[in-house]
């Protein structure tokens, strides 16, 4: 059948991104200046004893030698062995994962559905004194970087106020499990999420509103107006339908950065998770590190363009599998 053909070519292109990825990412990172052995070794190491870290991590071996072994390696699911932490990449990943995804995931469904919510209201009354407002305030806020908005909620909530903590991902001082471990993370998680929230909600608004303003003047809403439906009725049936593609595109495309975490907010909230990981690796140059978190950026993303594809035909059924 159609949709089984275009599924495998898809499928196949999914595999092909992922490999091509894996090698660019390989080659661009043992490229790039320094010398993790000199690193690991410290600034009073000898040229002997730099030497002898270098062969111990294989970094003395060409290029080529090493691209084809990390190759075969992940093959078989081993990502390497993490030179700064000295545990296995795979388990470093994981165990940074959900602590990530609890920030980035939840953060981007709530700006996807406030940003969606203000562009009905607003778009409605296109270019009215509300609208204008709306879109100028979303303009300014978008215009705020993320570490700086982090450090001012962490100023007025958690140093002014005291209604939040500052940093972690739990109370040190807390014994507490279950439940009460729950919810202290989620205490812990709101003002990451808040901020992480907000610098995307000026995103989904804009590109939902100019499209419901777009949809809007169509001439199919006119034909339907002449023959009597309401405009609330159109706009429920396939305004607003229509003009979900571009927003569930760009929050289906930003799904596939989550893995990689916000590592700005990360940081400045001392949250654990993969963002702060990538940034740690950078400044150690822990290559297997690095590759590893990028490899699993590589898959997120190519799978979130996949599930894209498959969701607008599901969405428009003007679109065919070709």
């Amino acid at each position: 059948m159609e949709w089984k053909d275009y599924l495998l070519r898809r499928s196949a292109q999914l595999l092909l991104t992922v490999f091509f990825a894996l090698i660019i990412n390989f080659l661009i990172i043992n490229l790039a200046p320094g010398d993790p052995a000199a690193l690991m070794a410290g600034e009073l190491a000898t040229k002997e004893y730099i030497e002898a870290v270098r062969e111990r991590w294989g970094l003395n071996k060409p290029i080529p030698e090493r691209l084809v072994s990390y190759l075969l390696n992940v093959l078989q699911g081993n990502l390497g062995y993490s030179y700064t932490y000295l545990q296995s990449v795979s388990t470093l990943i994981a165990e940074r994962i959900p602590v990530t995804l609890l920030l980035t995931l939840t953060s981007s469904i709530i700006a996807f559905f406030v940003g969606l919510l203000l562009a009905v209201k607003t778009s409605q009354k296109a270019f009215s004194k509300v609208d204008l407002f709306v879109s100028n305030m979303m303009l300014t806020i978008y215009s705020i970087p993320s570490f700086w908005l982090g450090l001012m909620l962490i100023g007025i909530f958690g140093v002014a106020l005291r209604i939040f903590p500052t940093s972690g991902m739990v109370n040190v001082r807390s014994t507490g499990s279950g439940v009460f471990l729950i919810l202290d993370i989620a205490y812990h998680s709101i003002l990451p999420i808040v901020t992480l929230a907000t610098i995307q909600v000026p995103i989904y608004y804009k590109i939902a509103r100019n499209t419901i303003v777009e949809q809007s003047s169509e001439d199919y809403v006119s034909t339907f107006l002449m023959a009597g439906m309401s405009t609330s009725s159109i706009f429920k049936k396939y305004v607003l339908r229509n003009s979900l593609l571009p927003p569930v595109t760009v929050f289906a495309l930003h799904l596939g950065y989550v893995l990689s975490g916000a590592a700005l907010v990360e940081v400045v909230f001392g949250w654990p998770g993969m963002g702060r990981l990538l940034l740690s690796a950078v400044y150690s140059r822990d290559y297997p590190l690095i590759m590893g978190i990028y490899l699993v950026t590589s898959i997120t993303v190519s799978l979130a363009n996949f599930f894209v594809d498959i969701l607008y035909t599901l969405l428009d059924p003007r679109v065919r599998y070709k």
